[in-house]
């Protein structure tokens, strides 16, 4: 009892706000890059990790990998690379492979149209994208819906307020209420006039892709020369495991290169299903895929900006369906991790989930994804803010819960001083055995930026939070995204260099576009 009324004596008492409560977007941490000087946490031996890498080489020369657009297999080809009896399957000697990836940086920068939110990915510095890609969105007041070009927008007013957003994933939704062949166009637009931050390119077939360079060259404001010189938007490149690359893809990492823009070259290897069983197995086939896509962007244009993606889990044996934030999700981040440093690449993970709900599930999952994710050294946290029902669809609570969670190792990366004023020894001698650090001078002087201020979580004690309504974390960001929406302020675009955007979007579209594929 003791104990319990000398806490409750020295608890500080909450202290409802006065006046207008501040918006989530006054309330949240400033933007900056974030560096990881952790150390990785690695768990398998550098011996291990040579194993993968020798398995994955015997892989590229033994069984080959069907590369199924003409150029790129002509590519490989010119290099020294054999052409199967099939036309297509390719097979590589282990110096052709090692000699090419030997090319690619280990670290670059990435130039945002706004000079403040330019960023750099590898030697420890990290940024966080948003979910990309699901047909769906849903939220608290609506439920799950196909996704529109409003719905998109909405996504991107968040992605432009929350700073811990670094890169927009892409389209955060796709809007399925416009034409396929015109779709990339119109949300292209939109994601470079509602956002000033690092934009995501799809290579679903040549002309979006060249679409989508065009536009973010004249988003920049320069000509090709200068555009060439920066990188400025990226890619996302998955192999069709086991052991194929799709012509779009192979042509995307090709024009990519070419315009010397970042491609991150990702397997989707479920194990069990599109890969090995065992773990292990399944990250040799990753790693053989992801390293014949980073042969092609090299061979294409040495040094050209590529990052090793990894995106391994297993799968539901009992359905066939991906699950993520698993064990194994977790273990194989980690160790794709150790093998991206074993080629000196940046790292790129996700902190995906499987829940259909935004609930207790899509929580844990997602904060097991991200701790692995980030004790792996991961320099593109892709997908981090948003996903859903495995990537079916974009939940805007669940995007404001990942915001707290993103914010959260933002700080957990911060590291501490141990200096005079951080082992605080003068604070200690002056409160004394039996006394309190609340008014001494040490804690004032801190206190406001001392610890972590949580934007979503609710720290009062029951009393004060069934007062106040008694709202879950889940009605809260449903609250938070309102606010927010609200609070948007559209970036600053030049009149002239909008008009050029709206020009190029209305010429493509007349003409119709891309092709479907």
């Amino acid at each position: 009892m003791a104990e319990e009324h000398m806490a409750s004596k020295r608890r500080p008492r909450h202290r409802q706000p006065r006046g207008r409560d501040p918006s989530p977007l006054e309330r949240q941490q400033p933007w900056r890059q974030i560096h990881n000087s952790y150390r990785p946490y690695e768990i398998l031996s550098a011996d291990a990790i040579e194993a993968i890498h020798h398995a994955s080489l015997e892989i590229l020369h033994r069984v080959g990998i069907a590369v199924h657009a003409a150029r790129a297999r002509d590519l490989l080809v010119r290099h020294g690379g054999v052409l199967g009896d099939d036309g297509r399957t390719i097979r590589c000697e282990p110096a052709l492979v090692e000699a090419a990836i030997a090319s690619a940086p280990s670290a670059f920068a990435m130039t945002a149209r706004n000079p403040a939110r330019n960023l750099r990915l590898g030697e420890g510095f990290l940024a966080f994208s948003t979910v990309s890609g699901p047909p769906n969105c849903a939220d608290l007041a609506s439920g799950r819906r196909p996704g529109t070009l409003a719905d998109l927008g909405n996504f991107l007013r968040l992605s432009q307020g929350f700073n811990c957003i670094h890169m927009l994933g892409g389209h955060m939704v796709e809007p399925l209420d416009i034409a396929v062949p015109v779709r990339h166009l119109e949300a292209g637009y939109l994601c470079l006039t509602m956002s000033d931050k690092i934009p995501r390119l799809y290579c679903h077939n040549r002309q979006r892709s060249l679409d989508m360079l065009e536009l973010v060259r004249l988003s920049h404001g320069c000509n090709a020369e200068e555009f060439r010189s920066r990188h400025a938007v990226f890619a996302v490149i998955n192999t069709n495991s086991p052991l194929q690359i799709d012509a779009a893809m192979a042509d995307g990492i090709i024009d990519m290169a070419e315009w010397n823009q970042p491609v991150v070259i990702t397997p989707f290897t479920l194990a069990g299903a599109m890969a090995p069983v065992t773990l292990i197995g399944a990250l040799a086939q990753q790693n053989a895929e992801a390293l014949a896509g980073i042969m092609i962007s090299q061979l294409t244009r040495r040094g050209a900006p590529v990052i090793y993606g990894a995106f391994t889990t297993n799968v539901n044996m009992r359905s066939g369906a991906p699950a993520f934030g698993t064990p194994e999700y977790a273990k194989a981040a980690l160790i794709s991790g150790q093998l991206a440093r074993r080629y000196r690449l940046p790292f790129r993970s996700s902190n995906i989930n499987t829940s259909n709900a935004v609930d207790i599930q899509a929580t844990y999952e997602t904060m097991m994804a991200t701790f692995a994710a980030v004790s792996g050294g991961v320099n593109l946290l892709h997908q981090a803010a948003g996903w859903l029902e495995g990537g079916l669809t974009a939940s805007f609570e669940k995007f404001v819960i990942d915001i707290e969670i993103l914010q959260m190792f933002a700080s957990f990366l911060s590291p501490e001083s141990v200096d005079g004023d951080g082992l605080a020894l003068e604070a200690i001698a002056a409160v004394g055995p039996g006394g309190h650090f609340f008014a001494a001078a040490h804690t004032l002087e801190r206190y406001a930026t001392a610890f972590y201020a949580p934007l979503l979580s609710d720290w009062r004690n029951f009393e004060a939070w069934r007062q106040a309504g008694g709202l879950d974390a889940l009605q809260r960001a449903a609250a938070l995204v309102k606010r927010a929406l609200a609070d948007y302020v559209e970036p600053a675009m030049a009149p002239a260099i909008r008009e050029s955007l709206r020009a190029y979007v209305e010429r493509r579209s007349r003409e119709g576009g891309a092709p479907v594929n």
